[in-house]
């Protein structure tokens, strides 16, 4: 059947005529020292093929060993998750021909899955609390890296030929995946996004994932489908494969469920089939076939033994779990002061670490918060990025911030700043000094330009001397034009009443 290409239905269009249903399989790549299965080397960025063992290979004649550190923290992510841990699980092959499976199967988890029948609360943007059923999570081994060359986008489409790297074969994977969600009407993209988030936010507290997404550390596959109002009968499903970031998450399901609802008005069927997403037309093109469970012809692995656990043993794991991330976020809002809203404002910008970790450098939470949600917020808003990936860091508030306590710069200046911090040409102060930015205090150079503007502004000055002291703001604006905006505006105000002999 040719493919659907037809305008996207609107977004309120389409959810006045289907309800979506939604379901999410993140697969979180453990930070053990070793793979899976083998002892070689987990390790992100090295040199491509050196990490890998006749094990990761499935070459004649070798048996692979279970990853006891895997296994635990695979348990500690089980009981976050507040899923029941398996008393005992085994391992399944999972069959399929693909070029970056050296094994031509994958080492995974199917029907005896290690946590099973869990939940997860996930707060949005407005307070609401939803709750995400998870079915199960299950511990598998990574695939290897094809990178795709010869063709403009990176993709496969129009690619001329595709590398292999099996460094990644065989690293530590834990998948879990959601019952379907429904209910979630308008919110459903801002739901996918705040969920997504929420397992990043769990796993990095965890400390068993270095949770990165653009390395590939938390993934996400979205599965959507469309059921028109009043049906009770869920639709054919896409699965948007490997989505990472939260962003790209949030607008897969958006666009997944209008081109759902394009399809579906036209009078065509929806094909349940794998799709590929493009961040830089926020589009998803088809990939292949779905393939169901029976496909992949799972059967005990013969190679290993099942995992048998223990109460004593879940208790030990149990107790090594960190603070739960609902519990430190409303400790976070204690202690450092802000309103619920201006909290909920960071958490939804993604900010909490990002100004956690700034307060624990040196700022004020007030500082913190100032550059975080504002100036920084606002520049990657212009570049598209997300604040953090800006190139911002708590340092380079701490030491903004110094300069304006010293009366070096000011808030306009460090503005510009900042701006030419993340350019790369430096810290802050060394920036202040190559660019000649310090704040002009210098009082015979103030008092010229002081003379100027009171000359000029008669009037002011006469209010001024009756008393309205606020009048001095009128000034220091033609004081800070003349100084290219980098007059000292306190020492301004000071040398305004000297001159007109008044105390301040």
């Amino acid at each position: 059947m040719a493919a659907y290409t037809a305008d996207l239905v609107d977004f309120d269009e389409a959810l006045e005529r289907y309800d979506p249903v939604l379901g999410f399989e993140v697969h979180v790549e453990l930070n053990t020292r070793t793979k899976m299965f083998s002892d070689a080397p987990n390790a992100f960025g090295d040199v491509p093929n050196s990490n890998i063992t006749p094990v990761d290979l499935g070459l004649p004649g070798v048996l692979p060993v279970v990853n006891k550190t895997a296994v635990e923290y695979s348990i500690m992510l089980g009981l976050a998750l507040n899923c029941q841990i398996a008393e005992s699980c085994r391992f399944a092959r999972k069959n399929y021909f693909y070029p970056d499976t050296p094994k031509n199967f994958q080492t995974s988890q199917y029907d005896e899955p290690i946590a099973h029948d869990g939940y997860l609360d996930i707060e949005l943007a407005d307070g609401e609390v939803f709750r995400v059923e998870i079915e199960r999570a299950h511990m598998e081994e990574d695939a290897g890296k094809l990178t795709h060359m010869g063709g403009a986008t990176g993709r496969i489409q129009g690619a001329d030929f595709s590398l292999v790297d099996y460094n990644r074969a065989g690293v530590p994977l834990v998948e879990i995946v959601t019952k379907p969600i429904t209910g979630a009407g308008h919110r459903a993209p801002e739901l996918a996004k705040a969920y997504v988030g929420a397992i990043r936010e769990i796993v990095k507290a965890l400390g068993i994932s270095d949770a990165r997404m653009e390395r590939g550390n938390v993934r996400c596959d979205a599965n959507v489908s469309l059921m028109p109002k009043g049906a009770t009968k869920f639709g054919t499903r896409s699965e948007t494969k490997n989505v990472n970031s939260l962003r790209a998450v949030e607008h897969a399901v958006r666009h997944e469920i209008q081109r759902h609802a394009a399809v579906l008005d036209s009078g065509e069927a929806i094909v349940q089939e794998t799709r590929h997403w493009h961040e830089d037309t926020r589009t998803t093109t088809s990939g292949r076939p779905k393939s169901d469970a029976d496909d992949y012809r799972y059967f005990p692995e013969p190679d290993l033994l099942p995992i048998v656990t223990n109460e004593a043993w879940i208790e030990e794991i149990r107790s090594r779990l960190p603070e739960p991330p609902a519990e430190r976020r409303k400790r976070l809002q204690a202690d450092w002061g802000y309103s619920d809203a201006e909290f909920r404002d960071v958490v939804n910008a993604g900010l909490m670490d990002a100004i956690e970790e700034t307060i624990d450098a040196g700022a004020t939470p007030a500082v913190a918060r100032k550059w975080w949600m504002g100036e920084i917020s606002r520049l990657a808003k212009n570049a598209d990025v997300e604040p953090t990936d800006l190139g911002a860091t708590p340092a380079t508030i701490i030491e903004l911030d110094s300069l304006i306590q010293a009366r070096k710069i000011n808030d306009k200046i460090a503005r510009q700043v900042l701006e030419h911090v993340i350019a790369g040409e430096g810290t802050p102060g060394e920036i202040v000094e190559k660019r000649g930015l310090a704040v002009v205090n210098d009082d015979s150079a103030l008092g010229e330009a002081i003379d100027a503007a009171m000359a000029e502004m008669p009037g002011v000055v006469e209010k001024i001397k009756g008393g309205k002291l606020q009048a001095v703001g009128a000034l220091i604006g033609p004081v800070m034009k003349a100084t290219r905006g980098q007059a000292d505006a306190a020492r301004v105000r000071e040398l305004v009443l000297e001159k007109l002999g008044i105390e301040g």
